[in-house]
Parts: structure tokens; C-alpha cells; sequence
């Protein structure tokens, strides 16, 4: 089973007519208030309808007739986490930095390189079976769409190459040329932002549906990331954007001035910041298994809550800053080191991190949404922070049906 069965990306095959009951759900998050108690829209003794890989009604007490049956025991039931930042495509890894970070070396956006020259070195086997194993890791951790950037390539083969590869996992793919100045462009990094605007954005955009660009001290600045995401935007494609991870900076600032779905890491927020991201349309994606991985200060994310800000939590599974899968670890961390509480760190995992897509039929379990849903295993979702580090996922549901 891969993420994408279907049109409109991470779908499943909507060739099956036959109703799917999943029922005795004790606890069920729908992130519709208006269905439920609460910020979470929580239902008790609960049922959901599943056809063609979408929801076709939610209810409580007696459930209708199907075709199928799941029988959940009681059991939680969330919406499939949405990992809205990720790069699952590459080769090698970084164990070595991590262990000399650990011991007080600190992160550097460079290090980028390293895993570059893997990839590059990587057959497009090899990154297919590597990408999908990590993507059934993906799965099992309650995950039922995931976005993957490129940017472990910085040329136009490899870059389209990597693209390739992550099509065939998930529609929400992203071109991050980019990423880095590689080698070879040293001290003409105004000339390697001509290639990735032109030439490499040609061979990428067929593969992507977004444009990234990694706006920081040690990759690329504004000026550069303007002009990245703007012919991205003229090529076709949505914009995000690597922002404000290694301190404060223009990065935040200028996602929301070109309507960016989301500015990634967020790590440093001013207060210029906060109102820039409260007055328009960019969500705030939070990384903090990065922080915790690079060992930067945590975001302050109820700053940005209390203000009226969109909040999305995501994993950036990549192996140099942050090698998990796991959302409930983010969920967990969330709440331990950035003050979100704990429904509202269930909801940037689920429903804020479709916003950051600018997706209405994920992250949430209503009619017409995705038919794609987190079993606990567990009564009660404040265990994913209550008991962090437990494996806590007893199924994945995509599309309606059981991932094995």
C-alpha cells in the first residue's frame, strides 16, 4: 500500500463500492466541534462509515449495516496524522554528527552535503526501496499522508530523480533545489539560484505540486528565496518555505507576504512575526524533533496560539536533524516543550497539518473526508503524551482499509 491510491493524492481505490463499518469506537476525534465536545469534536461510542475510501457518515450508539465490519474494542480513534514537512528520499546517514552534536558540536545547515553526496552516489532502486520502507514505518506510526521534499540533489537529473521516486509515494511532493549551495557553486550562490529557477525547476515541476527554499543564514537569503518560490509560483506550483530555524530572520515575514500554505521550523518568533502569521493565511509549522535533535531552543508555539495563529506539527524526517517518523513524538514534545495543550498539538498533528497543505478532506473525520484513521491503543488520547514512547498505534486505516 502506498500513500497515493487514487486522484488527489494519498487516496484510496475508490473501485470498491463495499461499505466499511468501523465501529465500537469509544472515544472518536473528528476535529469538527460542531459534531463533538470540545476543540477535538470528540464523540463517544462511536461508528464511522467508510465507501470508496471516504467517509460517509459518523454516529453514535447503533451502528448501520455494511459490508465490512471493523470492530476498534473500545478503543480511540483519531484521524490519520498528516505529516505536512518531510525528506523520506535519500541514502547514507548522519550518525556520526548526531553523536558529535550530542556531545556539543552545533548544527550547521552544511551538513546538508553529506547526504547529498550519498543520494547522488544512491541507485534509483536502492532510494526506492530505502523511501518505502521508511514509508510503511510511516504508516505504522498512525500516518496516512505524508509530504517529501527533493533537495538531496542539486542538479536538474537528480533533483527530478528524487521527485520520481517520491511520486510514487505521495502526491504531496515538493522541489527544495534550493536546499543548499552545493560544492561546486561556492561564492556564486546568486548563479546556482539562476539554475534552480530555470533549468532544474523545468525537470522538477513535473514531479511536484510545491516549490520550498531554505531561507537561513549558511543556505539562502530572502532575495534568493523570493525569486526560488516566485518562479515556482509561475511554473504552477504552491509555495513553502524553510523559515527562521537557526534564529531570527526575514523568513516568516516573507512567506506570509507571498501567501506561502506554511512557513517550516519557526523556531525564533517575534512579535512582527506573530502578527505577520496572524493576519494571513501561512500556518506555522513546529518541528520540534528538530529542536530536540539539534538541541535549539524549543518554539514558544503559545505565543503564537494565544494570538490567533494556525498552528501544524510535523516531523521533518531527514537524516540529519531529526531521523523520526513518529508524530506522537511530536505530539508529546509539543506539549512538554512548547506549551500547546495537549488537544491542541492532536490537532496541528492532524487537522493543522492539512491546513499547511491547503487540504480539506484529511486531518479530519467527517463526511466526505478521507476514510483515514489512527486506532490507539489505548481509551484515551492524552496517553500519546501521558505515556511518551510507548507504541501506542494498534492500526492504520487508509482510505477504509486496515494497513498491513
Amino acid at each position: 500500500m502506498t500513500a497515493d491510491q487514487g486522484d488527489g493524492g494519498d487516496q484510496a481505490d475508490g473501485g470498491d463500492q463495499a461499505a466499511v463499518l468501523i465501529d465500537g469506537i469509544g472515544r472518536l476525534v473528528t476535529n469538527d466541534p460542531t459534531l463533538g465536545t470540545g476543540l477535538l469534536g470528540v464523540l463517544g461510542n462511536a461508528w464511522v462509515v467508510v465507501r470508496a475510501g471516504s467517509v460517509e457518515a459518523v454516529g453514535t450508539g447503533t451502528a448501520p449495516s455494511a459490508d465490512r465490519r471493523i470492530d476498534v474494542a473500545g478503543r480511540c480513534v483519531l484521524p490519520g496524522f498528516v505529516d505536512s514537512h518531510s525528506h523520506l528520499v535519500f541514502a547514507g546517514d548522519r550518525a556520526d554528527e548526531f553523536a558529535a552534536r550530542m556531545a556539543g558540536s552545533p548544527y550547521a545547515a552544511g551538513g546538508i552535503r553529506t547526504t547529498v553526496a550519498a543520494t547522488g552516489a544512491a541507485s534509483t532502486a536502492d532510494l526506492r526501496s530505502r523511501s518505502a520502507a521508511l514509508l510503511a514505518e510511516v504508516y505504522r506510526a498512525g500516518t496516512t499522508t505524508i509530504e517529501i521534499k527533493s533537495g538531496y540533489g542539486l542538479t536538474s537529473t537528480d533533483e527530478a530523480r528524487l521527485l520520481g521516486v517520491a511520486a510514487e509515494l505521495t502526491t504531496e511532493t515538493t522541489f527544495l533545489g534550493a536546499h543548499v549551495v552545493p560544492p561546486e557553486f561556492d561564492g556564486r550562490a546568486d548563479h546556482y539560484v539562476e539554475l534552480v529557477c530555470t533549468e532544474m525547476l523545468a525537470a522538477a515541476a513535473p514531479h511536484a505540486r510545491w516549490i520550498d527554499a531554505f531561507c537561513e543564514q549558511g543556505a539562502f537569503d530572502a532575495d534568493q528565496c523570493r525569486a526560488v518560490l516566485l518562479a515556482g509560483r509561475d511554473a504552477g506550483l504552491g509555495m513553502r518555505l524553510h523559515a527562521n530555524q537557526l534564529g531570527h530572520g526575514p523568513g516568516v515575514k516573507l512567506a506570509v507576504e507571498l501567501g506561502c500554505a506554511s512557513a517550516d521550523h519557526c523556531t525564533y518568533l517575534s512579535d512582527v512575526d506573530i502578527e505577520a502569521l496572524v493576519g494571513g493565511a501561512t500556518v506555522a509549522t513546529f518541528l520540534p524533533a528538530t529542536d530536540f535533535s539539534t538541541r535549539q531552543p524549543y518554539p514558544d508555539a503559545r505565543r503564537l496560539l494565544d494570538a490567533g495563529g494556525v498552528a501544524a506539527l510535523a516531523t521533518n524526517c531527514n537524516p540529519g536533524s531529526s531521523f523520526t517518523t513518529s508524530m506522537s513524538f511530536c505530539i508529546a514534545l509539543a506539549v512538554r516543550e512548547m506549551r500547546m495543550t495537549i488537544d491542541e498539538a492532536i490537532w496541528s498533528a492532524t487537522a493543522g497539518g492539512a491546513a499547511a497543505l491547503r487540504r480539506s478532506d484529511i486531518g479530519r473525520l467527517v463526511v466526505g473526508a478521507r476514510g483515514d484513521l489512527a486506532v490507539l491503543e489505548t481509551t484515551n488520547p492524552i496517553d500519546l503524551v501521558y505515556r511518551p514512547g510507548v507504541p501506542l498505534i494498534h492500526a492504520t486505516i487508509v482510505g477504509g482499509e486496515p494497513f498491513r
